[in-house]
């Protein structure tokens, strides 16, 4: 039997096959060519080809398996303002998800402090929160930090070593003075309100902080409250890292 054309679709509609098919979490881009290239997917029942793009209503068959189609992710960062709380729980007149007033339903990876600003990422893709939080996995994160007086080789040196709080220890970090009170610090980590602890007991107070970079991904030109997709390369290269 014919198949039925299908009506026109939207380019941002469509998703590469060898992109769809990755996406099912059975096999990298490179690997579903292959199996492209060797006959061994189809594509509304005709025999694919590299290039060929999969639009919704399409059926994507591997080895006699046909593929679902997942739900869209979405991956955003966001420049999150000093005063937002990162929650979904609405009851919370401050909560994230209303403040980025997203079109979907989207939550945060992590947390930062609701008295901090900067660098948050947001998705609806839950499996990939898990991993990006396992603290095994030692993602850095460099924070930019303001605090109440002047600070001088010693903290420096205290703040890199390993402070005692919440009943543990932190791990060992790196720390750079850029200014009369004003530091640089690298986490593999992430306690509760972890640097205004380490800060607080090496003496001094915080009075700004602010997230800058995730792993590779960088706050760069954002301005609170802006937040934009990653990239392809960007979410390529996050997917490598964890």
């Amino acid at each position: 039997m014919k198949r039925q054309k299908s009506k026109p679709q939207k380019d941002d509609d469509s998703i590469s096959l060898n992109k769809y098919i990755s996406s099912q979490g059975i096999c990298s881009r490179r690997t579903a060519d292959q199996w492209i290239e060797a006959g061994r997917v189809q594509l509304n029942g005709k025999t694919a080809r590299k290039g060929n793009r999969v639009y919704p209503g399409d059926t994507v068959i591997v080895d006699g398996q046909r593929l679902r189609r997942k739900k869209k992710t979405v991956y955003i960062m966001l420049y999150k303002e000093k005063g937002i709380t990162c929650t979904t729980d609405q009851r919370d007149p401050t909560n994230i998800v209303d403040y980025v007033n997203f079109k979907e339903r989207i939550f945060p990876i992590g947390r930062l402090d609701k008295d901090s600003t900067g660098l948050i990422l947001m998705t609806n893709d839950g499996d990939i929160v898990n991993k990006i939080l396992r603290k095994e996995n030692k993602h850095e994160k460099e924070y930019i930090v303001s605090v109440d007086r002047p600070i001088d080789d010693e903290f420096v040196r205290r703040m890199s070593r390993p402070i005692p709080i919440l009943g543990t220890k932190t791990l060992p970090c790196k720390v750079t003075k850029i200014g009369t009170n004003t530091f640089k610090i690298i986490l593999t980590q992430g306690l509760n309100r972890q640097i205004r602890r380490m800060t607080e007991y090496c003496g001094y107070r915080v009075i700004g902080l602010k997230r800058v970079r995730i792993m590779h991904l960088k706050l760069k030109n954002l301005k609170p409250g802006q937040f934009r997709y990653l990239t392809d390369e960007e979410l390529e290269q996050l997917m490598k890292n964890i």
